[in-house]
């Protein structure tokens, strides 16, 4: 394998009792105080020792109640999504405990401003070192709306509207300092060059914003982007805006052809297609013989309760999937939430002729994202999809915590380099180093 490229590895983690797996938080030995500093401390420092590139903290802005307008669900079962901590608090606590890990936190353009986001994720950058990254939603819950005085969620192309205008507001406010504009020199005195920080004055359709940003151009020019748009809408602004692209596939097909599909409009927005990293979810359920990895498997899966995977569905597409016969499959629709996971289950669901029912099972034990098997068995499955040019790296989404990291960090990491395929040692000081991404230059 060549060293000019290797594998991305990156970590989605939640800052709430629920990970990858819905059965993961009544795991034997599995974290259940999300509360705990400590072990996001823990966490963190598993995925450095495994050389790992970022971890990213997820986050939503409500309780969901899509399935049958109840969170009994969510609340009862531990559906995803059900408690979460503020990401970027967390974030702050880990950037004083390690040294090489990015650190990424979910943040939605729809109902923040501009200049918070850019003043928070500014700071985090400089407290890092450079290891800011910012994983952009277009928040469509209407249960989250209901939080943020918005009686009615705003439509699938208004969510995006805002966040184009969002991305450059927020860009011209990291540019208002130009680098070395702080010069702190007390004989001078000079305690900025004015020539060198400039008001943005921007005036737009959801913006009015005078700038500069009251914190300094970030150590990486600005945080690496990270978004997960599966909609022709959501690619196109991942393929202008974004560093890293998240994804689910039910197959390799899907994932080849996502690949190529985001490489040609990263192109067509004048941009070097290497620059975007494609990252497919994949949750690895491993032991040292198969036969260890699969008990793991069915103990987690008996752990899941469906009512939760279902309701976790519901969540993710929008839909009250209540209202359909649970005996049937899945309907055709056009839904106004994740694209993404929608196809996913379409895809399966077609394949496979799955009621309902057994879509919401499965999709509370998250079987069309695990790899059950030895290091040697997932490293196969993960070196196809990098070879056949499906994925840049991998977005390990554990099914519980700590095990589920300390196991890709202790079997399937070494096993990953010895191939050649994963790095044995951090690049540089910043996440763009690990990712071999430019810094902005700016305007």
């Amino acid at each position: 394998m060549s060293a000019s490229r290797q594998m991305r590895l990156a970590a989605f983690c939640s800052a709430g009792p629920v990970s990858g797996h819905h059965g993961g938080w009544r795991y034997p030995g599995a974290v259940r105080d999300f509360t705990d500093a400590a072990a996001y401390i823990e966490t963190a420092r598993l995925l450095e020792q495994g050389c790992f590139d970022l971890m990213f903290i997820a986050d939503i802005l409500a309780v969901p109640n899509r399935l049958d307008a109840s969170m009994d669900s969510q609340l009862r079962y531990g559906a995803l999504g059900a408690l979460r901590l503020d990401p970027i608090i967390v974030l702050a606590l880990l950037a004083g405990q390690t040294r090489h890990l990015g650190l990424a936190a979910t943040i939605s353009t729809s109902y923040f401003e501009p200049f918070q986001i850019a003043r928070q994720l500014a700071t985090l950058d400089h407290l890092s070192g450079g290891r800011a990254a910012w994983n952009i939603v277009t928040s469509f819950q209407d249960s989250e709306s209901h939080n943020f005085l918005r009686r009615d969620q705003l439509s699938h192309d208004q969510r995006y509207d805002r966040a184009d205008e969002f991305m450059q507001v927020a860009c011209k406010l990291w540019e208002s300092w130009q680098d070395g504009a702080l010069v702190m020199d007390p004989a001078a005195p000079l305690f900025a060059a004015p020539a060198n920080v400039a008001a943005i004055d921007h005036h737009g359709t959801w913006f009015d914003v005078a700038g500069p940003l009251n914190v300094p151009r970030p150590p990486q020019g600005r945080p690496v982007f990270i978004q997960a748009g599966a909609s022709a809408r959501g690619r196109d602004f991942a393929a202008r805006w974004t560093d890293i692209v998240f994804v689910t596939h039910a197959s390799l097909e899907s994932g080849i052809e996502f690949y190529a599909d985001m490489k040609r409009r990263a192109a067509g927005f004048g941009r070097d297609p290497d620059d975007l990293v494609i990252l497919p979810g994949m949750s690895p359920v491993m032991g040292e013989t198969e036969a260890i990895a699969q008990e793991r498997k069915t103990l987690l899966d008996s752990l899941a309760e469906p009512r939760a995977g279902l309701s976790t569905l519901a969540y993710h597409l929008d839909i009250d999937l209540a209202q359909f016969p649970q005996n049937e499959v899945l309907p055709v629709m056009d839904v106004p939430g994740v694209h993404g996971h929608y196809k996913e289950v379409a895809e399966m669901t077609q394949k496979q002729g799955l009621s309902l029912a057994e879509v919401g099972r499965r999709y509370g034990s998250g079987s069309g994202r695990f790899v059950v098997g030895t290091a040697n068995q997932i490293a196969d499955r993960m070196e196809e999809w990098f070879v056949k040019k499906a994925a840049d790296g991998f977005m390990i989404q554990p099914p519980y915590l700590q095990g589920g990291i300390e196991a890709p960090v202790r079997l399937l990491v070494p096993e990953l380099q010895r191939r050649g395929l994963f790095r044995t040692e951090y690049a540089g000081p910043m996440l763009r180093d690990q990712l071999g991404l430019k810094r902005p230059l700016g305007s």
